[in-house]
């Protein structure tokens, strides 16, 4: 028996095509469907260790959250993890295979691993390993809904697509497309995306979703009809504009976004201060999402700052993970925030390091692996030295620390080497200034809460952390907000329809198609 199913493309990227994805995934499991997400190819920097040891997009975990069940490499069977501008590391069925240029991975010469798994590197060769994780999947569950990645209408990677059209052809799926209306042009999005697709392809857009919309939906539904009738197409729903979603995010936050704050529950601190957090913004941060836990909390705010006048009144200093240790160590020693946190480290006020900000607070990294630069001196705020190796470390420890039991994921080439200071988290802790490779550590609700009543003192703040915050009850509601927007504002019973049976026959073709 072979499950429906469904391809989520967008019209660009950030279209919303990973909370829609969400959002279809919880709206059908409430249904009582058996139901799977899907990603063919991801690029990310946020990434997520599942139970065996694979590491595949986050959000392709946190869809599997929504669908409630567990989260496996056939989920996301290739994940691009950007080393630079131009050259990313292929991870393949949750394990790295080798660092390839964009040339190589798209089609031209460009592989700098000879003899790795990826045979030359070319994206076309993962096509029948994509597609028979995909066909895995229909043959387990009732339902797989697939998301695309960027745009469906990117002419010059259709001959090589594995993630967009590519897939929906060789497994007849229907393709509803997303729109932001909240960007602006979303009619031109539309029409111009499915204008651009061959007539092989158009006969799968079933048609189109408005995300973001703000405002009294009758003055756009005009609109909406002369769409339908330039593209044959209809609209299957206008989902408003959701604040503080807090839904994990693909992409890492860019450098731009200095002063961004991530998002939290609107609630005053439960005692008399708040707690101020600032996040260093590393070039190729990784897995940011592992500070959603704080900013969940109450009287926490959460910030990204990349100047060091932006650390003198934080109560907590967070150095991220990162995909570039050394690029990130430069980063902070040419902004003059390596001089603030040794600043801070001197006076015994509080520094987190994770993943790679651990690394970098370190006394010595060894790296002929991602960066190649050799031995670099660290931060030296921890006694600790790092050897990268050219396997990665993939897991799920679990632990304890401060008197609570604490889970995590584990995904780096660094190998530390701990000489001193206190044990914390396989990591290490000196005065105020903690290091660990374990994301997603703060998730664990005890262990938070113990870990800022320390932070408070060391701060000398009078915050006390709520005692009844569970991020993973916070994390199902935002889940079950994705379903009832789903619910409530698209048409449901077509979406249905589409999943069991396809898309329809005879839409018709909008010139001028694929070049």
């Amino acid at each position: 028996m072979r499950g429906g199913g469904l391809l989520v493309a967008g019209t660009t990227s950030d279209a919303g095509k990973s909370v829609v994805t969400a959002g279809i995934c919880r709206w059908l499991v409430r249904k009582g469907l058996k139901v799977a997400p899907f990603k063919g190819q991801n690029m990310s920097l946020n990434s997520f260790v599942t139970r065996e040891g694979a590491e595949i997009g986050r959000a392709q975990a946190m869809q599997a959250q929504a669908a409630r069940v567990e989260p496996t490499a056939l989920m996301n069977p290739v994940l691009l993890k950007p080393g630079s501008d131009r050259s990313s590391q292929v991870v393949l069925m949750g394990k790295p295979v080798g660092e390839l240029s964009a040339r190589g991975f798209f089609g031209g010469p460009g592989g700098s691993s000879p003899g790795k798994t990826l045979h030359g590197g070319r994206q076309k060769e993962l096509f029948e390993p994509v597609m028979a994780c995909l066909e895995e999947l229909r043959s387990t569950y009732d339902a797989v809904i697939c998301e695309g990645a960027g745009s469906p209408a990117e002419i010059n990677l259709r001959r090589t697509d594995i993630v967009n059209m590519g897939i929906a052809r060789a497994a007849r799926l229907p393709v509803v497309v997303v729109g932001d209306i909240d960007r602006g042009g979303v009619f031109a999005q539309f029409f111009g995306t499915t204008a651009l697709l061959s007539p092989e392809d158009q006969s799968l857009v079933a048609g189109y979703l408005v995300n973001k919309f703000r405002g009294d939906v009758t003055l756009l539904e005009p609109g909406l009809d002369m769409l339908h009738g330039l593209t044959g197409r209809r609209t299957f729903g206008v989902l408003p504009y959701a604040h503080g979603l807090g839904i994990d995010e693909e992409d890492g936050l860019r450098v731009s976004m200095r002063g961004t704050v991530r998002e939290s529950v609107v609630a005053p601190p439960v005692g008399a201060d708040v707690l101020r957090v600032a996040v260093c913004a590393v070039p190729l941060m990784s897995n940011f999402t592992d500070v959603d836990a704080l900013a969940a909390e109450p009287g926490v705010v959460v910030r990204f700052v990349d100047r060091p006048e932006e650390l003198v009144d934080a109560d907590l200093v967070v150095v991220p993970g990162t995909r570039g240790t050394v690029k990130a160590l430069a980063w902070l020693r040419e902004r003059g925030l390596a001089d603030e946190l040794a600043r801070r480290a001197a006076e015994g006020r509080p520094v987190l390091g994770i993943c790679g900000g651990f690394q970098a607070l370190g006394e010595r990294i060894e790296d002929e692996v991602e960066s190649k630069a050799g031995t670099v001196d660290g931060l030296g705020l921890l006694p600790v030295r790092v050897r990268f190796a050219p396997e990665k470390t993939l897991a799920r420890p679990v632990g304890e620390a401060l008197g609570e039991r604490v889970e995590g994921y584990e995904i780096h080439h660094g190998v530390a080497s701990v000489d001193g200071g206190e044990p914390f988290l396989d990591g290490c802790r000196v005065g105020a200034v903690w290091g660990t490779h374990w994301h997603g550590s703060l998730e664990s609700d005890g262990f938070r809460r113990a870990f800022l009543r320390e932070v408070a003192a060391a701060a000398g703040r009078r915050f006390v952390p709520a005692p009844d915050t569970s991020f993973g009850t916070l994390r199902e509601e935002q889940l079950d907000r994705l379903g009832d927007l789903i619910e409530e504002h698209a048409d449901t019973d077509a979406l249905l329809r589409l999943i069991e049976e396809g898309a329809p026959a005879g839409l018709p073709f909008v010139p001028p198609g694929a070049p």
